[in-house]
């Protein structure tokens, strides 16, 4: 039967889905429900999880969870986070919040033995097929949730020495939460518990969460937090809680590249509170953006103390470089811009740079008007490598238009 079902998926995998349902009746012996389940879970994982992608094998009855999944970048990066936990030793992970199975997948390439909880018997049975078939014999499967009433079992039949928990942020009729305590399981409600069982929590929230907030709730067992970004975007927002932790948390704002190489910006909310930044004088040189993580981490006078770079403004996030070596090591943390020319922003720099970079990118940060507001006044459309930048500056004339091209 999952025979037949996976080769049906290979076969119609460019298929319309409404199509392929409307038509069930031609394909009796087919569950087509699941099958389009397959197929669109298919297409998520595509150059995300690219080794389930090219495993026809696979089955996923939950299309949801292919979207929330983790990426290979994400999962390899957690992995080895895990096994610095356990400080290189073999250790066991109880990964309470299955879903797909591809975090516990991951753990187990560097865990003796991973135990996967899921709520969803339907993930559950999915999870055991898909683990047989990738040769990850050391996952166990239990269908089950956490809950104060479940978790000591949970956690004496596991005996992990890190728990791991991606809670469910939707809450009735599928809304997105954003609190801790509203999402499932609650870690606000079953850390004490665990903690009883085992000394390291592993805890995977929104990359939208606030930093400090969510710490400051966590409590003083907030031993570091990482920012995961890829692809341009934020990811992931980790924390690590350790039991025997009371101390300040460390920040990890993380870049991982398209080749897989991991740029780190590693501080302390301490540090940042008594940095200083240096005040740009001059627009010329390099232009330096701060990647996805480092703009969620906000160090951003420690960035200047740090790379002895000035910054535009208290609220204006970018940085003027002038020398080469510093530009060669801020690209592993963002986008960096050779700069052409600055001028001040007015109605006539604005048509001026316009007709003279007809084909650019736009950004326009901390001044009156948005992005697509400056895009219509320069009248430019995308296509060169050019960047016109609206910004403001504390120390330089107030606001600035500023050209640049990638470095």
């Amino acid at each position: 039967m999952i025979e037949k079902l996976t080769a049906f998926v290979q076969e119609h995998i460019g298929d319309d889905l409404t199509r392929l349902l409307l038509d069930r009746k031609k394909w009796p012996d087919i569950d087509m429900d699941l099958a389009v389940s397959c197929i669109q879970s298919r297409r998520k994982l595509k150059g995300k999880v690219q080794e389930w992608y090219m495993n026809p094998k696979l089955i996923f009855p939950v299309g949801l969870s292919a979207e929330q999944c983790s990426s290979t970048a994400t999962g390899i990066y957690k992995s080895g986070l895990a096994l610095r936990i356990a400080e290189g030793n073999s250790f066991r992970l109880a990964d309470l919040t299955g879903g797909l199975g591809v975090d516990s997948w991951y753990f187990s390439q560097k865990a003796s033995q991973v135990w996967y909880h899921e709520m969803q018997e339907k993930l559950c049975v999915a999870a055991e097929h898909n683990f047989h078939s990738l040769n990850a014999e050391n996952i166990i499967i239990r269908n089950k949730i956490s809950t104060p009433e479940t978790i000591e079992d949970i956690l004496s039949e596991a005996r992990p020495d890190i728990v791991y928990m991606d809670p469910a942020r939707r809450g009735e009729g599928g809304k997105k939460v954003f609190l801790i305590e509203e999402c499932t399981p609650d870690v606000l409600t079953l850390k004490e518990q665990i903690f009883k069982h085992c000394r390291h929590i592993l805890l995977k929230l929104s990359p939208m969460a606030d930093i400090t907030m969510a710490c400051s709730r966590l409590g003083t067992t907030c031993r570091e937090v990482h920012i995961v970004a890829t692809g341009g975007e934020c990811k992931e927002l980790l924390i690590w809680m350790d039991r025997e932790w009371h101390d300040e948390y460390t920040v990890m704002a993380v870049e991982i590249d398209s080749e897989s190489a991991t740029s780190t910006f590693i501080f302390k909310p301490s540090e940042e509170k008594s940095a200083v930044f240096i005040n740009a004088q001059q627009v010329d040189g390099y232009l330096f953006e701060p990647g996805k993580s480092l703009m969620k981490s906000s160090p951003f006078n420690l960035i200047s103390q740090r790379f002895n770079i000035e910054k535009l403004g208290i609220s204006t996030h970018y940085y003027i470089v002038k020398d080469d070596e510093t530009v060669h090591s801020l690209k592993t943390y963002g986008k960096v811009y050779k700069i052409l020319e600055c001028l001040p922003l007015d109605k006539r720099s604005m048509k001026d740079i316009g007709r003279r970079y007809p084909k650019s990118e736009v950004t326009a940060r901390n001044i009156p008007m948005d992005t697509d507001t400056l895009r219509k006044k320069t009248g430019v459309t995308s296509g060169d490598d050019a960047h016109i930048f609206g910004l403001r500056s504390d120390s330089i004339g107030n606001l600035l238009l500023a050209t640049a091209r990638t470095f």
